[in-house]
């Protein structure tokens, strides 16, 4: 992953926030949407795109961009860093490969213990029964 190709290829769109701010909030568009188009960039590889396809997938539109919606300030400029910020970081995240499982199984000791315990609770569950005359 090249960030710094992903800088450059990011899109913004200023939208009117919601939220306090009164008279401002109506006339001014401090919300920022960060765009990203997955399909077409050249800074990341085709098997980085294909692993965010399959972890963002829902987040993904039809044509393949990535939108980040950024309305924590009353500033548009601080909106748009933290959208970089957060964007880098959503895809940093997703890039990361997880460790395969190794399967394990339990020790011979845990095994003897959870046997033991079981015929120690058959044992007593047996106690409380009335007995059989023949």
């Amino acid at each position: 992953m090249k960030i710094d190709t992903i800088l450059k290829e990011l899109q913004f769109k200023a939208v009117r926030s919601s939220g306090p701010g009164g008279q401002h909030v109506n006339k001014t568009s401090s919300k920022v949407e960060v765009l990203f188009d997955l399909n077409s960039s050249e800074g990341l590889t085709q098997v980085e795109k294909d692993l965010l396809v399959s972890k963002l997938g829902t987040r993904i539109s039809a044509q393949g961009i990535l939108t980040l919606r950024c309305s924590e300030s009353r500033s548009q400029h601080r909106n748009k860093k933290f959208g970089i910020e957060r964007m880098i970081e959503l895809l940093q995240n997703n890039l990361k490969v997880p460790k395969p499982r190794k399967k394990s199984k339990p020790s011979k000791s845990a095994i003897e213990k959870r046997l033991r315990s079981k015929k120690k609770q058959a044992l007593k569950k047996g106690y409380r029964k009335p007995p059989q005359i023949e």
